[in-house]
């Protein structure tokens, strides 16, 4: 914020009387906007070069201990990346890129051993059981593939979505969340996936087959969601190609912002992360379904885009980083607007915050989809119209900012329901 200091003469003649504070400026805001993607990529950097030292130590020393620790590790990396979520849509440099850290969901068959009831090869995919830790060498699309070595270039270059199919995620946080925690086989049921640390043994120990080129392969997934995030935080930083779209015109800028929060509002999380998966009852619609973490990510993403209209993010150390945002613009345009949107966020965050309550208390998110569970359907749906409720007032703070009006992510799941069971 900027102030003047104007001399009135009047019956003081030399008095100094403060004038009200300048309107705060719009490429200020899209500074800010700009400065918590950078800390909050930073921190997705951070935390995921935490979960590569824990996951170092697991392949070094397999034990109980050591896939706890990278398992704390990899929820821990999910608290500042789902905040990030916020900032797809908007901008083509992040949507672009996000496939490669957390696509899903995802054929795990391509990866490694799956239960037989997991189903093999389709004709939508017959890659859907390669298996390519028990495979080292296979054909795609006519071509053999030298896989015995397992690399970085290996995994972003040839396996991820190998054929064009988006279902073959072979890198990113889900690829190495089913790597420590295995598939979930209890459906609606409570458990999450029970991965034996035995799985990464050596010699007589080992289970599952070919433990060393499973841990080359997580080894190999976690250095590439390293070099990924590493990526987006230099494109965030001062002169970053990101930071430089949003700022070049600040108009174009609050354009993005808003197009992230509504989307991520709207289309993808209420529509294909939350209702989608409780019209079908499947599990494996969960966002992050071998951990049962799905009730944190939910509310991270939803804290992600409240973050971004008020133009504050509090980091992994505590610190913040804030600015002149989104909510100062708006409520100059409009102050019961401001007032509404901010309650609504405020709204949203509580409903998503009960799914993590219920979570606590025994009920995983997964068994809240089971039909018939009247509770889970009304904790999800409680986040889902909040989350829609939110999006409505989002599209009036366009209008009332007098940019272009902006088309949101829609889904099947709220715009046409019975095209989801077509």
């Amino acid at each position: 914020m900027k102030s003047r200091l104007l001399a009135l003469a009047a019956t003081a003649p030399c008095a100094l009387l403060p004038l009200p504070a300048l309107a705060v400026e719009r490429a200020e805001v899209v500074e800010t906007y700009a400065d918590i993607a950078e800390a909050t990529y930073g921190d997705s950097l951070a935390t995921a070069r935490d979960l590569q030292m824990a996951v170092k130590a697991l392949v070094a020393q397999p034990s109980e201990q050591t896939l706890a620790a990278a398992r704390t590790a990899w929820i821990a990396a999910r608290v500042p990346y789902q905040q990030s979520e916020a900032f797809r849509f908007g901008n083509p440099i992040v949507d672009d890129w996000e496939g490669k850290v957390n696509a899903w969901p995802l054929d795990e068959g391509l990866i490694d051993y799956v239960d037989p009831t997991h189903g093999g090869a389709t004709e939508e995919n017959d890659l859907a059981t390669l298996n390519v830790i028990a495979t080292p060498t296979f054909t795609l699309s006519g071509t053999e593939v030298d896989a015995t070595e397992i690399t970085p270039a290996l995994i972003s270059g040839t396996l991820h979505e190998a054929d064009g199919i988006e279902a073959n995620v072979a890198s990113g946080y889900h690829a190495i969340e089913f790597l420590l925690w295995g598939q979930d086989l209890n459906g609606t049921e409570a458990g999450a996936g029970n991965r034996p640390f035995t799985d990464y043994a050596s010699g007589g120990a080992c289970t599952g087959g070919n433990c060393d080129r499973r841990g080359a392969y997580l080894l190999a997934a976690t250095d590439l969601l390293v070099s990924d995030l590493e990526y987006m935080v230099a494109q965030w930083s001062e002169g970053g190609a990101a930071r430089e779209a949003v700022s070049a015109d600040p108009a174009a800028g609050l354009q993005a912002m808003l197009t992230g929060m509504g989307s991520l509002s709207y289309g993808e999380q209420a529509g294909e992360r939350m209702k989608l998966g409780l019209m079908l009852n499947d599990p494996e619609e969960e966002h992050d379904c071998f951990s049962d973490n799905t009730h944190n990510s939910h509310y991270y993403d939803g804290l992600g885009i409240r973050n971004v209209y008020l133009g504050r993010y509090e980091r992994v150390d505590g610190s913040r980083v804030e600015g002149p945002s989104l909510s100062d613009l708006v409520a100059e345009a409009d102050t019961g607007l401001d007032e509404v949107l901010r309650g609504q966020l405020d709204t949203t965050l509580e409903r998503l915050d009960a799914l993590r309550t219920a979570a606590a208390e025994g009920m995983a998110y997964d068994q809240m989809l089971a039909p018939g569970n009247k509770r889970g359907e009304e904790l999800i749906m409680g986040a889902v119209d909040a989350l829609v409720t939110q999006t409505a007032s989002i599209e009036r703070a366009t209008t009332a900012l007098g940019l272009a009006k902006i088309e949101f992510e829609g889904s099947d799941s709220l715009d046409d329901p019975n095209a989801v069971f077509q």
